[in-house]
């Protein structure tokens, strides 16, 4: 079995947002989208099974994933950047269901994605609404985190 290093899952999520904002374009069925990034992209640094279980959890879960983003933003989800939107549906998947990973790692690579792609300021709201989100989805561990920080 490959070990993957932490660069190999920040591909991951980026071929994620991108074949995300793909299907929420196009309309293209899911599964000819992932043959599509395979067949185009270069796996060799990415975690490709991460770029699997990414787009089937996030396509599997989407009015849950939807309805929690749409509580935490001040606006229809459908008036988001698709690039925002895409990026948002990949943290929130991961806040819900990903415990195995930390909510600051999902805020951070989310903040990531959105300073490289997405709009000149997205990357603030994007970190605004994820901060909100986790509150709400892992309160126990943002507690934790704030306590470490401020010291209370």
């Amino acid at each position: 079995m490959m070990k993957f290093t932490a660069q190999a899952r920040s591909r991951a999520r980026r071929y994620c947002m991108q074949a995300l904002y793909q299907w929420d374009l196009s309309g293209l069925d899911m599964a000819e989208i992932q043959r599509q990034f395979f067949e185009a992209e270069d796996f060799t640094n990415a975690d490709g099974g991460y770029f699997i279980a990414l787009l089937d959890g996030v396509k599997t879960r989407i009015e849950s994933i939807d309805s929690h983003i749409s509580e935490s933003i001040d606006r229809p989800i459908g008036q988001l950047d698709p690039v925002e939107r895409a990026i948002l549906r990949i943290a929130c998947y991961e806040l819900l269901f990903r415990h195995d990973i930390p909510y600051r790692v999902s805020i951070n690579e989310a903040i990531m994605l959105a300073r490289k792609f997405g709009a000149e300021q997205g990357h603030a709201f994007i970190n605004g609404v994820l901060d909100n989100m986790a509150r709400k989805i892992r309160p126990v561990e943002s507690r934790g985190v704030d306590k470490q920080v401020t010291g209370s």
